[in-house]
């Protein structure tokens, strides 16, 4: 899966004229690497912690890279952060966000891929894929305003 990512990162970044440097596809495998959705900063901070020497600004620059040639997706789940998942294994797909704590559980409902394409027939539309955020409280005892 990563190599596929990365000849598509590497056509990607041929194709705009962008440098092709180890420290962006170092950023790569660190974002694809991450379990759960992710913000920049957690990304930098994680790869520091690894003793990684990529700096800040590769990271946010290269994450937007990312998502211009569809690997990562960016999402915000009403907290006024960008976060990042990727898009390899599973491009469509819902989110439980809990607004106490910022816990987010990803799902999936079988059957919602043909409501979708009926609405879209019906509002003349073509759908390339979706994500639902559903926000709520969860019901974990543990949650609490302070940790989102």
């Amino acid at each position: 899966m990563k190599s596929k990512a990365e000849e598509q990162f590497r056509k990607f970044l041929r194709s705009g004229n962008n440098r092709i440097t180890p420290e962006r596809f170092e950023v790569l495998d660190a974002a694809l690497s991450y379990k759960g959705h992710f913000g920049a900063d957690e990304l930098y901070i994680s790869m520091k912690n690894s003793k990684s020497n990529v700096s800040r600004a590769t990271v946010y620059n290269t994450l937007e890279l990312l998502e211009q040639c569809q690997i990562l997706s960016k999402r915000n789940f009403g907290d006024n952060t960008n976060r990042y998942e990727s898009n390899l294994e599973n491009k469509n797909h819902e989110h439980l966000v809990c607004t106490r704590c910022g816990k987010i559980v990803e799902f999936n409902t079988p059957g919602l891929d043909e409501i979708l394409a009926k609405v879209a027939e019906e509002l003349d539309f073509d759908i390339s894929h979706y994500s639902f955020n559903v926000f709520g409280n969860c019901k974990d005892r543990n949650c609490d305003k302070q940790n989102g």
